[in-house]
């Protein structure tokens, strides 16, 4: 055997470096100019594995917040001076990585805006049809589409939207409620919501946030009028044409 077999190939010795790099830039506890030299060298590689494994950074808290901020912002930065080279581990990051997807969204709507909404439509399709423990992934994607997509008219967005009004998790409810409130109003939106308010008709913070909604919409409630006039607190009340209208 060679000494070149003997230390193995090329692409082993860079997947044992990268996996060195990986560890040092997630270590929350470690000194903070370990991080930094790791997250150096990863941006000084410059290829799509050691891209891939620079997002890890954005997976971690490290204290003090002060330093851990201007570490994620330098990731950032990098990453988006990588430009198309990063996109498809960013893609990659938001669907693999339950932490701190936020900040590859961030890095991802520099490098390529239009392609932002199909990648959070794409993993909340995923997430709907699943049963997470945390549900903090959900929020954030819900949250970054109805903050930086609100009015979209895609059908796709919607039917992302509605099997996660029937999710596990209240918060997860809540923040679908907010996010159709800013969409074109349309007929499956109006009766997803109008369910979902029959079904929490005990859960106040969710009837509340889905009475929202429908104001915001201007929805009636055609078909369940007696039913969801049974549940309107105030200032929430029907017009005659039975649209769900908010005093003040």
């Amino acid at each position: 055997m060679g000494l070149f077999g003997l230390f193995g190939s090329k692409e082993e010795r860079a997947q044992g470096a990268l996996r060195k790099l990986a560890k040092r830039v997630t270590e929350r506890y470690g000194p903070p100019e370990n991080r930094q030299k790791a997250i150096d060298q990863l941006g000084d590689m410059g290829t799509e594995a050691s891209l891939a494994t620079l997002c890890l950074r954005f997976t971690i808290r490290s204290e003090p917040g002060i330093t851990d901020d201007e570490e994620k912002e330098t990731a950032r930065r990098i990453l988006v001076d990588a430009g198309e080279k990063a996109r498809p581990a960013l893609e990659r990051f938001v669907r693999e990585q339950e932490d701190g997807i936020a900040w590859g969204l961030r890095a991802l709507a520099e490098i390529a805006p239009p392609s932002v909404l199909g990648v959070v439509v794409s993993n909340l399709e995923k997430l709907g049809r699943e049963y997470t423990r945390d549900p903090e992934k959900k929020i954030v994607l819900l949250t970054w589409l109805r903050e930086h997509h609100a009015g979209a008219t895609d059908p796709a967005v919607e039917g992302a939207l509605l099997p996660l009004l029937e999710d596990f998790s209240d918060d997860v409810r809540i923040a679908a409620t907010r996010a159709l409130a800013t969409l074109a109003p349309s007929e499956a939106g109006r009766e997803g919501l109008i369910q979902l308010l029959l079904r929490d008709r005990d859960n106040a913070r969710v009837r509340g946030e889905v009475l929202e909604a429908l104001a915001a919409l201007g929805a009636d409630v055609k078909g369940f009028r007696p039913s969801v006039e049974a549940l309107l607190v105030e200032p929430f009340f029907l017009d005659r044409e039975g649209r769900v209208k908010k005093r003040g």
